[in-house]
């Protein structure tokens, strides 16, 4: 398990993003055998071995380790909890798009459009005739409430950051803007939106940062710095004078706001765009665009 979470750390300061990619990095530095603790004749472990221990070691194991490196870095003083970024992405999952499956029925993709073609007087439909009904068919949509996959339940059907259609996860991440370190990483379902995965990455930043005696406080709040993604009156309104200093970006809109007599929410939105204008919000979104 050592050398496993010493290769986690290999990959991530090298920037590599598979576990084939660490195993080749490390059979080729010197420095990072030493760092392993091999010798010049040991093997260091292949890609096969890092995935067959990944699957041994529970999460909560991962979480402790996580908390661990947390307690080091802040021993070293890399840890301040004053200034929090978040900013999510999608990760595309070890799964194919093509085997999944209605929930209802388990009738598969291609079988489906075997059965449209066969309605459609195709007896014997061939591989090329399946293409052309699927990129012509009326009302082509993969919803998720209809949609699984059966290797990857809980993978969904997301639009990737290149534009390609994929099972996804939806990595995000709270980082600590002053130091670069990384208090939160946090895994949410492709298809919920920023509004709805943000107070489970700030629940698990500030379990992190408690573990380092950092954690924000009503009296001591910590700076939240988030794009306009995260921006809602019910998020603003959750965050208003609790632990967490909103500083998210809004999005432009036209015409005036109405609020409904819900003098809360609009006391939120105006506090959080009056926080947009100093130099210091400035200073910490460009933080957050270089680190996060």
């Amino acid at each position: 398990p050592g050398l496993y979470f010493r290769l986690l750390l290999i990959g991530y300061f090298e920037g590599l993003d598979s576990e084939r990619g660490i195993a080749w990095r490390t059979a080729d530095s010197l420095a990072l055998r030493d760092f392993l603790g091999l010798t010049l004749s040991d093997a260091p472990p292949d890609h096969s071995t890092l995935s067959r221990t990944r699957r041994l070691i529970d999460v909560e194991t991962h979480q402790e380790v996580f908390t661990w490196v947390l307690q080091r870095l802040a021993a070293h003083g890399l840890i301040r909890g004053e200034r929090i970024g978040v900013d999510a992405s999608t990760m595309e999952a070890n799964a194919a798009l093509r085997t999944i499956v209605r929930r209802d029925s388990g009738e598969g993709y291609r079988d489906m459009l075997t059965r449209m073609a066969r309605e459609s007087g195709i007896e014997t439909p061939t591989a090329e005739d399946l293409i052309r009904l699927d990129r012509t068919r009326k009302g082509k949509t993969l919803s998720n409430a209809e949609w699984e996959s059966p290797i990857d339940p809980d993978a969904r059907i997301a639009r990737l950051k290149d534009g390609r259609t994929h099972l996804a996860y939806k990595p995000e991440h709270a980082m600590d803007l002053d130091t670069g370190a990384v208090v939160a990483a946090e895994l949410h379902a492709a298809d919920q939106g920023d509004t709805t995965t943000l107070p489970g990455t700030l629940a698990s930043a500030a379990e992190h940062l408690a573990a380092v005696q950092a954690a924000p406080t009503p009296e001591a709040p910590a700076e939240l710095i988030a794009d306009k993604g995260y921006h809602s009156r019910d998020g603003l309104k959750a965050l208003d004078g609790g632990s967490w200093k909103s500083r998210i970006s809004e999005p432009r809109r036209d015409g005036f706001l109405r609020w409904h007599g819900d003098d809360a929410a609009r006391r939120a939105v105006y506090n959080n765009r009056t926080r947009l204008l100093s130099e210091v919000a400035r200073a910490a979104f460009r933080l957050r665009a270089e680190l996060v």
